[in-house]
């Protein structure tokens, strides 16, 4: 990762940590004096966005080193575990609104437990947070493209389930202040509704990074555009043994290409470094390839 990327992606991070550091204190604060349990996971949420955050800001620092003599691809794996962090604790964290939210409802149906009404400090809470949580998104989504960072992006789409989970929150404790003492469990049943979204979006930010740590090949239509790369390159006669993976931000790939046996190696080595420069104006600088020259038989 650039210098210049770098400094993109820790700025939005240390922004997303500043915004939810006061939400966080802002949220449960609210819901305790505000008398909503909604509220209340809504800032445990916010609370793991804060924790995200820190572990986005130590990481991408780890990840921005070049190769060195125990890392020989570079560090760009680190990325992709701190993405791996923050789905754990995305999913973990909507798995602990849904249990807190169907313990409400079942303890209020079954046990008659007598469910508080929330108060209108617990509603503009609400509102500020939508508000806020959506803005931090767009930021931090943009600078996590800009900066071409999947960590970045992955805790720009925790801040917008914080914000879902706030709708679905303003949605409840609106419901629990004005239709009624028997409507009050829609707070809780709010809550449940968001948490099952936190959790499918912890859960698409998961697999890909599980992926990629298991050195998962690039998509088809990746690897598909890279031989069409290589085979438009003039000099390669053909190529097979094409294996690719992902470091990170960047592509790893291994291939052989074939070759008219009657030039030279200076030749031969004139062509793959033109394949390299290919790949690389496609998919970016920081490209590893390893290309191994075979004679084409025909």
């Amino acid at each position: 990762m650039t210098d210049d990327r770098i400094r993109i992606a820790q700025k939005a991070t240390w922004v997303g940590f500043a915004v939810n550091a006061i939400l966080t204190l802002a949220k449960i604060s609210a819901g305790i004096l505000g008398k909503s349990s909604a509220m209340i996971a809504d800032g445990v949420h916010s609370l793991s966005d804060f924790v995200t955050d820190v572990i986005v800001i130590f990481f991408i620092g780890i990840s921005s080193k070049g190769k060195d003599d125990d890392h020989d691809y570079g560090h760009g794996k680190y990325e992709t575990f701190a993405t791996l962090i923050i789905s754990a604790v995305l999913t973990l964290a909507g798995i602990g609104i849904l249990y807190g939210g169907c313990a409400k409802v079942y303890n209020s149906i079954f046990t008659g437990e007598y469910i508080i009404k929330p108060t209108y400090l617990a509603l503009i809470a609400a509102l500020i947070s939508i508000i806020s949580k959506e803005c931090l998104y767009r930021y931090t989504v943009r600078a996590g493209k800009k900066a071409k960072s999947d960590a970045v992006i992955a805790n720009a789409w925790h801040h917008r389930s914080d914000a879902f989970s706030s709708i679905g929150t303003l949605l409840g404790i609106t419901g629990a202040m004005f239709l009624g003492g028997n409507w009050r469990i829609l707070d809780s049943i709010a809550s449940i509704i968001v948490s099952v979204f936190i959790i499918i979006t912890g859960i698409k930010l998961f697999l890909p990074s599980v992926k990629e740590l298991l050195e998962a090949s690039l998509p088809a239509d990746i690897e598909n555009s890279i031989s069409e790369i290589i085979m438009d390159t003039e000099g390669v006669k053909g190529m097979h043994n094409l294996k690719t993976r992902k470091n990170g931000n960047y592509y790893i790939i291994d291939v052989h290409i074939k070759v008219n046996p009657d030039i030279t190696v200076v030749e031969g080595h004139d062509i793959s470094s033109e394949v390299e420069k290919h790949l690389r104006m496609v998919f970016g600088a920081g490209v590893q390839t390893s290309i191994h020259i075979e004679p084409f038989k025909g």
